[in-house]
Order: structure tokens, then sequence, then C-alpha cells
């Protein structure tokens, strides 16, 4: 009897083990959103930048932060120096056996290059591929729904490529402008003619833009040089604020994107809703 109640018990814990969900920690709540789509029931996600209302650049780990780290399996960051605070962490307190995703390394992206890497389809389908190849490896037994729900995840991006398809064959070379290059690989995936650069690049590494660009900035506005202006509704440097009261003067459309997804969406959703509103700028009157 005490042999059978030791192997009932045994049996319980090993069943009970098997169904702890894979704790799966992203930096970012987008990358939190690819792993939810993918691992369904099977993984349990904590993203830790997640309010749109935060400006990514401004975070500070905490020691929440490490705490939510410490029993993942399965780490995604973006890398490029976008969350340098993330592989700090990392590196202080390193776990056998856990898996880092670093989605510029994924794609080629490093130090320098612009980090809004989740901006372009083929960079989720690449942390797509390589995070199902992950939480194969940690619970093989759910290797099989892993791989079943990348290849829904993997269809349900095709209607936003068509989409991102359509609006190049319709506005290539429109010429466009932005306070900061948040939108940079969307806009290139559409074929814009992104003014300005220098500008941006000041701006998303908190240095003062020079006279010269500002002034050439200003030109494009007050010149209608540009048919649109993409602010980053995140960041609130004086700047930026100056130019977009001057666009709105000048009747020029000012789209705004967000570095975090809102709540209540998915990636997929959270892109075609700030396509959207592009179009609708793109489309309006120009003078």
């Amino acid at each position: 009897m005490k042999r059978i109640l030791f192997l009932a018990t045994t049996l319980l814990f090993s069943f009970a083990a098997a169904a702890e969900p894979v704790s799966v920690v992203a930096a970012e709540n987008f990358y939190g959103d690819v792993a939810r789509q993918i691992g369904g029931a099977q993984v349990a996600v904590a993203s830790i930048l997640s309010s749109p209302d935060q400006d990514p650049h401004l975070f500070e780990a905490s020691p929440s932060t490490a705490r939510q780290l410490a029993g993942a399996r399965i780490v995604i960051v973006n890398g490029a120096d976008y969350d340098p605070w993330m592989e700090k962490l990392l590196a202080a307190s390193p776990a056998p056996g856990r898996r880092e995703i670093v989605v510029a390394a994924l794609v080629g992206a490093k130090s320098g290059d612009n980090p809004h890497i989740w901006y372009d389809p083929a960079t989720i389908r690449a942390l797509a591929a390589r995070l199902t190849a992950d939480l194969s490896v940690v619970d093989p037994e759910h290797a099989a729904d892993y791989r079943r729900r990348a290849e829904a995840f993997a269809a349900t991006l095709k209607p936003l490529e068509k989409r991102i398809a359509a609006m190049k064959g319709e506005y290539a070379g429109a010429p466009v402008t932005a306070t900061e290059p948040v939108f940079g690989a969307m806009a290139q995936a559409l074929g814009l003619d992104m003014r300005n650069k220098r500008f941006q690049l000041a701006v998303q590494n908190d240095a003062e833009p020079s006279v010269s660009d500002v002034a050439a900035f200003e030109d494009d506005l007050r010149g209608h040089k540009v048919r649109v202006m993409i602010y980053n509704l995140q960041a609130n440097e004086p700047a930026a604020q100056r130019l977009v009261k001057l666009a709105e003067d000048q009747k020029i459309p000012v789209v705004g994107v967000t570095e975090t997804m809102p709540s209540g969406q998915t990636w997929q959703e959270w892109m075609l809703s700030q396509l959207d509103a592009l179009d609708h700028a793109l489309t309006g009157p120009t003078n």
C-alpha cells in the first residue's frame, strides 16, 4: 500500500510539473505578444515595458524586474542598445538552461543601427521561428502545438504584408519626415522618402539637434516639402513638440506612433492601425 501511495504521489507531482507553463519574460510587450500567440496556454508571459504612456528610453530596472527574470525559461531582448538594462540584468544573474533571444542578432542589427526593428515584419517572422524552436527545446511535449500555432501566426502576417505592398505601390517616393526614427523600418518597407534623419538620430540619442538640422526640418514644414510628419507619442522633447506645432500650423498631417504596443491589441493589429492612420494622412490634400 505504501508503495502504491508513493507511486501515486510521484505521478501527481510529475503531472503538475508537466502542466506548469513555460515562463517567458519579454523586455517589450510586442515581443511578449508574439510569445503569447505562439505559446498559447503552455506559456506564462511577462512583459517589462508594457505601457504606451511610458518613454522606454527613460526606463530604469528595479529589483522587481530582476525578480521577474529569476524563474524565466526564455527571455526575449531587443538588443542593438535599445534595452541595455535587460542585458545587464541577465549578465548579473546567469541561469543554467535559460534561453536568451536577442532579436537584433536574429536580423543582423547592431549597435548604432536603428533599434526599432519590430516595425519590420521580417523581424517578427525571425523571432517567431526562433521562439518556436526554443519553446520546443524547453517543452518538447508540446512541440507540435508550438509548430501549429507558429504556422497560424505566420498566416496572420500575410494581410499586413499585403497592405504594406499596396501602400508601397501607391506612395513609394512620397517625402515624409519624423521627429524620431521609431517608424523608420516601416517607412523603408513602404518606400517612403524619409527626410531629416540627422535630427531624428539626435533626438533618439537624447542630444540637442544642430541648428542647421532644426532649420532644415522647419524649412521642410514651412515649404510643404513633406506630405506627413510622424511623431513619437511617447516622447516629449521640446524640440520635437515645437515641430509638431509648426506642422499643425502649416496644415501638414501629423501621425502619432508609439514604441510600446497599446493594451488590448496584438502586434498585427497595432501595425495595421498605424498604417491606417498613415494612409489616411497621405491621401489628404497637400499644398
